[in-house]
């Protein structure tokens, strides 16, 4: 599944932007913090911000002196990209493997290095309920192995959660799913 986007697209930095941007497609970034973590010279970044940027895939903002760039909500291809990338990350498999199956679930969230669209090999997952713990290990094990991702859970009932809602604005975080 990895494979997916490199045998439509040669550019390992296009292809490393495309995730970060439409994975959560309200990460803004500008070019320096896009290369640092892409490990990537702002040459070459660049050169792909401006061909995502000509092709309307990505916006651009000035802010002061640095440009942020985010992905364009409204092109046409947009829900069909937001939707590979998500199949890409293994996103789809935890929803239906983890999420749906879980008993009084009402909310889940991905925060931290996912949120922000970067695919470290670890998702990091809020879940809001009343979740069986023997059965989210059970599953998270399987859809581990299938999506080659480590998923970590944090399971908190509605009062921890407004509880831990302070700090949690403070980090990268959406919400993946809703009862």
């Amino acid at each position: 599944m990895d494979d997916l986007f490199a045998g439509l697209i040669s550019s390992k930095t296009r292809i490393s932007l495309l995730m970060r941007f439409f994975f959560n497609p309200g990460t803004k970034s500008y070019l320096r913090e896009l290369s640092n973590d892409l490990h990537v010279s702002t040459n070459a970044v660049r050169e792909e911000l401006n061909q995502l940027t000509k092709t309307k895939l990505l916006t651009s903002e000035k802010e002061g002196r640095n440009v942020l760039y985010k992905a364009n909500n409204d092109h046409p291809l947009f829900p069909e990209l937001k939707s590979m990338v998500g199949k890409v990350m293994g996103l789809d498999q935890v929803i239906d493997s983890i999420l749906t199956r879980l008993g009084d679930l009402e909310k889940a969230y991905i925060i931290d290095d996912y949120a922000e669209g970067k695919d470290t090999g670890i998702i990091d997952l809020v879940l809001v309920g009343n979740v069986d713990q023997y059965h989210l290990n059970d599953l998270s094990r399987k859809t581990e192995r299938y999506i080659n991702r480590k998923i970590r859970s944090l399971v908190l009932t509605r009062e921890e959660f407004k509880a831990f809602t302070p700090a949690f604005d403070k980090r990268p975080n959406f919400l993946v799913w809703e009862r």
